[in-house]
């Protein structure tokens, strides 16, 4: 991994850390259903200055299912703090340290960097891309290695990605 890699993966992860650690209100709130789309459901949490817009997917099929927590795959929008189209993936198990979890959308297929039992893009615009994929194609596969060095495979349908995608982008001043 290069340098410059390195040090903006730092950076997320950092930044993530801080995310983490600060009080939200938004992400205390109680979510609200704005829709249920195919095999996608679509929330809000907050108010305005403060919003936060996701769509979340729970795998159709998942190896080791009985050995693991919450598995769920989002889409969101912060729009006060400038963040759309944010590709999130919670494995429901630590990822083995250093690995990245590979997500596959017909024969396309990205790296995420790993972080405890969560995944994210290395850059912005793969964000992009994987979220056009995921509305154009059929199923989307995660793989993955837990800290066990386990490795798994989750399949989602994305039937309904592109109606729940225009609901929070309606709920988020992107619609």
């Amino acid at each position: 991994m290069n340098l410059v890699r390195k040090l903006f993966l730092w950076l997320v992860v950092a930044a993530l850390g801080v995310f983490a650690a600060l009080p939200h209100a938004a992400l205390a709130q109680e979510a609200k259903s704005i829709g249920s789309f195919g095999d996608w459901d679509a929330y809000t949490r907050g108010t305005a200055g403060n919003r936060f817009c996701y769509m979340v997917s729970k795998p159709k099929e998942a190896s080791l299912r009985s050995r693991r927590g919450e598995i769920f795959f989002l889409v969101w929008h912060r729009p006060d703090q400038k963040e759309f189209d944010v590709v999130q993936l919670d494995i429901g198990y630590p990822f083995k340290k250093g690995s990245e979890a590979e997500i596959r959308v017909g024969s396309d297929s990205w790296l995420l960097f790993t972080r405890e039992e969560s995944a994210w893009t290395y850059e912005r615009a793969h964000d992009k891309e994987l979220v056009t994929a995921l509305r154009k194609g059929y199923r989307l596969t995660v793989t993955g290695t837990s800290e066990r060095n386990n490795l798994t495979r989750d399949d989602y349908s994305l039937k309904g990605t592109s109606a729940a995608y225009s609901a929070i982008g309606k709920a988020c001043g992107r619609g």
